[in-house]
């Protein structure tokens, strides 16, 4: 499978990451390690996690991901074969049980993260962490405007970075990234790393799928223009973009076995209407709507890796053939069109 640079890191990761924010919930450690040696087996060389995984996070289970990650490079003797990526969990109302609700990014609470994730994985180093979400008030999860009213005390982006910085100078972590950020927030971490001489960030992870497609609204161009890797997350929208939930609302999966209020972003009215639409586009030329949607994101120019994850082996395969696929010129435009339509109604 080809590799890349990460960015402008040293990094080179495959198209393809395996997620693993199902293990420890959806998936227990031995259907977890076949899809870790399968992905392995395929040819993927990049794996993602964070220390709130699995979702949807309970204290019970937080940081079972990265335990199982860890017992799988333990036994398997894989370290070396892989990137490694996890990520530390921001500030948060509804999270409380993570370093008592103390999640800030500052240097206290990113070298305890680093350490207690080094210890579930089982290894000395990191390859790639990432701040899960911004210490400052910024739309994310589905949220599309700025709401200046909702400001909040944060931690300055320069003292995390400078925090960081040292976690990448004992050898901890070895490069950096952010998730879930805003055109302005790459700026101002790449901003503060070249005047202070601290880690300029690699990447950043945030949501790009045929429902979502804000990052093309500014943030293409600043990564384009910056050498930012895109990792993009939740190419099939929860499962949405599979067409399970059209042919059946009530077939088992996150969005029916997890409270619609942990990710509405999913059922919206317009993402609905879209998954439609999408679904009947791709059957009626000889797709599953999942291989479709998985194409597109493949394809897209400004997408270094996009991550993948599964329940089931016969998912994951699906997911990484998809890599095969070429969607023709004329699917592409009909894409474009459903957006236009659903998300620019009247435009």
């Amino acid at each position: 499978m080809q590799k890349i640079p990460l960015g402008s890191s040293n990094l080179c990761v495959t198209k393809l990451c395996l997620g693993t924010m199902t293990f420890g919930e959806q998936n227990d450690s031995t259907e977890a390690h076949s899809q870790l040696d399968y992905a392995l087996e395929r040819g993927i060389n990049f794996i993602d996690t964070a220390e709130i995984y699995p979702v949807m996070p309970r204290p019970e289970t937080q940081g079972k991901s990265e335990r199982i990650i860890g017992e799988w490079l333990q036994k398997s003797g894989n370290r070396d074969k892989v990137i490694l990526a996890t990520k530390i969990t921001g500030p948060s109302r509804n999270i409380d049980w993570i370093r008592g609700s103390k999640n800030d990014l500052n240097e206290a609470n990113i070298r305890a993260a680093v350490e207690s994730s080094l210890k579930r994985l089982q290894t000395d180093y990191i390859d790639l962490y990432q701040l899960h979400w911004p210490s400052r008030n910024v739309p994310i999860y589905g949220q599309i405007w700025f709401n200046p009213e909702a400001e909040r005390p944060c931690t300055p982006i320069e003292e995390t970075l400078a925090a960081l910085d040292l976690l990448v100078k004992e050898g901890k972590i070895r490069h950096i990234g952010v998730s879930n950020e805003s055109a302005w927030g790459v700026c101002e971490y790449i901003k503060l790393a070249e005047m202070k001489g601290l880690p300029r960030i690699a990447s950043i992870q945030n949501a790009y799928h045929l429902g979502n497609r804000i990052f093309e609204s500014g943030l293409d161009e600043v990564c384009f223009r910056e050498n930012v890797g895109l990792i993009a997350y939740s190419p099939l929208g929860f499962g949405q973009l599979t067409g399970k939930y059209v042919d059946n609302p009530q077939t088992p999966g996150r969005l029916t076995i997890f409270p619609a209020s942990w990710s509405p972003r999913f059922l919206r009215p317009t993402m609905v209407e879209a998954t439609k639409r999408y679904v009947a586009l791709a059957r009626d030329n000889g797709l599953t709507p999942a291989q479709m949607a998985l194409a597109w994101c493949y394809s897209r120019w400004f997408i270094d890796a996009t991550i993948i994850g599964a329940t089931h082996l016969s998912q994951l395969q699906e997911n990484i053939d998809a890599l095969s696929i070429e969607l023709s010129d004329e699917i592409v435009k009909e894409i474009n069109a459903i957006h236009a339509d659903i998300m620019n109604p009247g435009q």
